[in-house]
């Protein structure tokens, strides 16, 4: 029966450990937008911690399972891990194209939103540290969040459109659109974790 009894710490810490290691994820991408010197080992150690993230994801999974009364909604734990996740699954895939593309050098822009990308990461993560207690710093970082989503989508459209001006050739505007809009939907992904963890803090306010 002490398997079925919730241990409120251990789903939180979980989910602390997730929200360090997105930020591990895109403090890689950052470095390797900024220091852009061996692409494929940048992009295999950025799919290693895509792959700690993914075993998170899976110890959470089990442990709901497991868990007779949760400390939150089983739907929103489910929702938190996942979303957490798909920040990294967008790192890994930014990196990917660099390789995959072989891209000979990051733009200014993609330095810049690599950027973007690793302060929300930093927001998101100090948002998760703070569930399970009473603190009202939440709405803080969700501002952040939101701020640094509205610059990563303005900074994709100039992106986009200098592309579309300046670049003649049709492959290099393929490669480059996807790596824009991948940034873009980083961007995204933290501001769904905000938008879930916003729900939970309403809930159980």
């Amino acid at each position: 029966m002490f398997g079925l009894i919730p241990r409120e710490e251990a789903f939180f810490e979980l989910f602390r450990r997730a929200g360090h290691n997105v930020i591990e994820g895109s403090r890689l991408l950052k470095e390797m937008m900024e220091n852009f010197h061996d692409p494929a080992g940048q992009a295999k150690r950025i799919k290693e911690v895509e792959h700690i993230g993914d075993e998170i994801t899976h110890e959470i999974a089990k442990k709901l399972n497991q868990t007779f009364i949760t400390p939150i909604d089983r739907e929103d734990i489910h929702d938190l891990a996942s979303s957490l996740d798909d920040i990294l699954d967008v790192a890994e895939e930014i990196a990917d194209c660099f390789v995959i593309y072989k891209v000979s050098k990051p733009t200014p822009m993609a330095v810049r939103l690599a950027d973007i990308l690793y302060q929300a990461s930093v927001a998101v993560a100090s948002a998760v540290d703070l569930l399970g207690r009473r603190n009202g710093e939440m709405r803080e970082y969700t501002l952040k969040v939101n701020t640094l989503e509205n610059e990563a989508d303005r900074l994709s459209r100039d992106a986009l459109s200098m592309l579309f001006e300046k670049e003649s050739d049709p492959i290099m505007v393929i490669k480059w659109k996807e790596i824009y809009q991948d940034f873009e939907n980083g961007a995204d992904r933290c501001e769904d974790v905000m938008n879930i963890l916003e729900r939970i803090v309403l809930k159980h306010h």
